[in-house]
C-alpha cells in the first residue's frame, strides 16, 4: 500500500502541480524499499508503486474512452486499469532486475536503480509503437534538471533524478551524508549552469505567427449538421489575423481534404496569402479508400506541402491487428489511419522549416530530434479535446517545453481546446490562451539553426550509459563470486 500512495503521490511532480521534489521523496522511498528486498519484492514492490503513479498519472485514458469514445463505464474502467497494470510491470521488472545484480549498497542505489529504471523506461517508450507518456524526466521542466535535456535529453534527466533521489536516500541514512549532499548540489549547480549555455542561434527575421484555437467541443466535432459552423469559426479566426504562419489544429476540418469545398480552402490561402505567408491547415488525406492519413496541409504563397502522421496513437488513430473487436465498443471516428514517412523533410513556409507533428507525435523525443537541423521550427497541432478536463493537456504541454528545450528550438502548439501556447527554446512559455476558449494567440516566431548535441546522437549515450552500468556490475559480482 505504501509503495502504491508512493507511486500516485510522484504524479504531483508533473503537470500542472509540477513540484518536482516530491518525485525525489517517493522515489527515494522505492529506492529505499528495492536496496533490501528480494527480486521477488522488488518486483512487487515496483509494481504497486507503477500501479498507483499510472492510475493516477493517466486516468485520463479512461475519459476518452468512456465519456468520449461511448465505451460502456464498467468496461472503460476495466480496461484503464488493465492498460495501467501492463505499465507497471516496467518498473516492476525494473526493480527485479536491479535486484538480481550484487552490488555494494551505495552502488545500487545511486548507479543501479536509475539505470535499470531508464532502461525499462525507454523500452515503455518503444513495446508496441510506445507509450513514453509522464516519464520521469519530464517533471524537471522549469527546475534546475531540465539544463541537463540539450545533452542527453528526457532519459538523462530520469537518470540524474533516480541519482538525486538515491543521494536523498543516502543523506537520510547518514551514510556518507557529507559526499551525498555534495554530490546533489554539484549536480543542481551544473544543471542550473548548462541552462545559461545558447546551443543555437537565431536564423533569420522572427516571423509573426497566429495559432487558432476553436474551442469545437468534442461531442460536436464529427456531428454533420456543426461542419459548416467550424469551418466559419476558422475562417473567422483566420481573416482576422495579419499574421505571416496561420496555425490550425488537428482535424480542424473534420472532413477528408478531397471532400473540402475548393472554394473555402481558396478563402484560407487567400488570407494567408494577404498576409504575404501561409497557413497550415489540419485536415484528414486520402490516397484510396482504404488508406488516409492524419494529415496537415500547407496554403498560401509557398508550394502547397503536406505533412501525413507518422507515428500513431494506438486505438485513438490506429488499429493494432486483432483488436478490431474492441473498436467496435467505441465510437472513434477515423480510427485507422495509415503511417505517413519516417523522417519527412520540413515543411517550408513563411520564411521558416517547420518540423510538424501531429497529436502525441511530441511525446518521442528522438523522432522530433531526426528532422534537425533541417528544421527551425517545431510545431504541434493537436486534438486534446479527447481527454476532457484531465491532466493530458497540460501534461502534453510539459512534454512539448521539453522537446524545445532538446532541440534548441521554439515550439508552437496549436488545439482545438487547449492548451495553445508558444513556447520558447528554454522552455519557457512566451504565451497560451485558456483551454475551452474560442481565440487566437499571436506571437513572434523565431527560427533557429543549430545542433545540440541530444539532436546529434539521441537516446543512444543514455541507453549505452545505463547497460553498461548494469552489465558492468554484472561482471564485477561474477568476478567477486570467482
Amino acid at each position: 500500500m505504501i509503495a502504491f500512495l508512493a507511486g500516485a503521490a510522484t504524479v504531483v511532480a508533473f503537470a500542472p502541480a509540477g513540484v518536482y521534489p516530491v518525485a525525489l521523496i517517493t522515489l527515494a522511498l522505492l529506492a529505499h524499499r528495492w536496496s533490501e528486498a528480494s527480486p521477488r519484492g522488488c518486483f512487487m514492490a515496483g509494481f504497486w508503486f507503477g500501479l498507483g503513479f499510472f492510475v493516477t498519472g493517466v486516468s485520463w485514458v479512461y475519459v476518452s474512452m468512456s465519456e468520449f469514445g461511448g465505451m460502456p463505464p464498467p468496461l472503460a474502467a476495466f480496461s484503464t486499469a488493465f492498460f495501467c497494470a501492463f505499465l507497471a510491470l516496467f518498473p516492476a521488472t525494473a526493480g527485479w532486475l536491479q535486484a538480481r545484480i550484487p552490488a555494494p549498497a551505495a552502488v545500487r542505489i545511486c548507479l543501479l536503480i536509475p539505470a535499470a529504471w531508464t532502461v525499462f523506461e525507454w523500452l515503455r517508450g518503444v513495446i508496441f509503437t510506445g507509450f513514453p507518456w509522464i516519464s520521469i524526466g519530464y517533471a524537471s521542466v522549469g527546475w534546475p534538471m531540465q539544463g541537463y535535456a540539450p545533452l542527453g535529453g528526457v532519459y538523462l534527466l530520469t537518470f540524474l533524478t533516480l541519482l538525486l533521489a538515491g543521494l536523498v536516500l543516502l543523506a537520510f541514512q547518514n551514510k556518507r551524508s557529507m559526499a551525498a549532499v555534495l554530490g546533489f548540489t554539484a549536480i543542481l549547480v551544473i544543471g542550473e549552469a548548462l541552462r545559461n549555455v545558447e546551443w543555437t542561434a537565431p536564423e533569420g527575421a522572427p516571423v509573426e505567427a497566429s495559432l487558432l484555437q476553436g474551442n469545437v467541443q468534442q461531442e460536436m466535432k464529427f456531428r454533420p449538421e456543426q461542419y459548416a459552423a467550424i469551418l466559419d469559426t476558422y475562417l473567422r479566426l483566420a481573416s482576422e489575423s495579419q499574421a505571416r504562419l496561420i496555425i490550425l489544429p488537428e482535424t480542424a476540418v473534420p472532413r477528408f481534404y478531397d471532400q473540402v469545398d475548393p472554394g473555402y480552402l481558396e478563402q484560407l490561402a487567400a488570407v494567408a496569402q494577404r498576409n504575404g505567408g501561409d497557413l497550415l491547415l489540419g485536415v484528414p488525406s486520402r490516397t484510396g479508400p482504404r488508406t488516409y492519413y492524419n494529415s496537415v496541409v500547407s496554403l498560401g504563397r509557398s508550394p502547397r506541402q503536406i505533412y501525413p502522421q507518422t507515428h500513431l496513437v494506438p486505438f485513438g488513430e490506429f488499429v493494432p491487428p486483432g483488436f478490431a473487436w474492441v473498436m467496435r465498443m467505441v465510437e472513434i471516428p477515423m480510427s485507422d489511419f495509415s503511417r505517413g514517412p519516417l523522417a519527412p523533410p520540413p515543411l517550408e513556409v513563411a520564411g521558416l522549416r517547420v518540423a510538424v507533428n501531429v497529436c502525441y507525435e511530441d511525446a518521442f523525443g528522438d523522432e522530433i530530434a531526426a528532422q534537425l537541423p533541417a528544421a527551425t521550427l517545431l510545431v504541434n497541432v493537436s486534438n486534446v479535446a479527447w481527454f476532457g478536463d484531465s491532466l493530458a493537456p497540460t501534461q502534453h504541454l510539459q512534454m512539448a517545453r521539453l522537446r524545445s528545450i532538446e532541440t534548441g528550438r521554439m515550439h508552437l502548439a496549436a488545439t482545438n481546446t487547449g492548451v495553445t501556447a508558444a513556447i520558447d527554446r528554454d522552455g519557457s512559455l512566451l504565451g497560451r490562451l485558456p483551454q475551452y476558449t474560442e481565440g487566437r494567440l499571436d506571437v513572434r516566431a523565431q527560427g533557429y539553426a543549430g545542433t545540440t548535441p541530444y539532436a546529434r546522437l539521441r537516446d543512444w549515450p543514455i541507453l549505452a550509459l545505463c547497460l553498461g552500468l548494469l552489465v558492468a556490475w554484472v561482471i564485477i559480482g561474477r568476478i567477486k563470486r570467482k
